[in-house]
Parts: C-alpha cells; sequence; structure tokens
C-alpha cells in the first residue's frame, strides 16, 4: 500500500500501476483502454440505430461474431473496418485526434 500513499490524481496511479508513458507496459494499458472505449462507442450506437449485431455485419460487409468481439473488446480491429462499420453499418461519421 506504501506505493498509493503519495498518488494525488488518476495519472499518477496509471503510471504507478502501468509505468510511464512510452513503456510496454503503459502502452499495452493504452491500447486496452482505447479498445474499450471503442467497445463501448460501437454497442451504444448500434443500440441507438435499433440494428442488432447480425444486422449491422450486414450492412458493414462483415460477420456478426467480428461485431461481438468488436463489442466486447476481444477483437483487433483495422482503421479501414472501423471507418466501415460506422459510416456504412451506422450511417455515422468518424473523426480521429492524435495527441
Amino acid at each position: 500500500m506504501d506505493k498509493y500513499k503519495n498518488i494525488t490524481d488518476f495519472e499518477q496511479l496509471i503510471e504507478v500501476e502501468h509505468g510511464k508513458i512510452g513503456t510496454e507496459s503503459r502502452n499495452k494499458y493504452e491500447e486496452g483502454a482505447q479498445m474499450f472505449i471503442i467497445s463501448v462507442m460501437l454497442k451504444e450506437a448500434r443500440k441507438e440505430a435499433k440494428l442488432t449485431q447480425e444486422q449491422l455485419a450486414d450492412k458493414a460487409g462483415t460477420k456478426k461474431s467480428y461485431i461481438s468481439k468488436l463489442e466486447n473488446a476481444k477483437g483487433n480491429i483495422q482503421l479501414s473496418t472501423l471507418i466501415r462499420i460506422f459510416e456504412q453499418g451506422l450511417n455515422r461519421r468518424i473523426g480521429l485526434t492524435f495527441l
């Protein structure tokens, strides 16, 4: 518990748990966090569109099992596929921000 006693914000906690930005451990954590965010956004957008996973897969030209993996943050996704799912499948635009 001593490693937590001087922590005052979330960024410090993440650094203690996963290392400094740029380390392999931190990069893996950040990748997982981003995948989780995408999975939640995809699931919410699909439900708002009142589509099943199968219907979305058909519209986007992919498989239901792939949509399920993405929604459960289990799959690996290519940017082109993500764009196709949102634009063709959900009729939504994607914007990217690089920090």
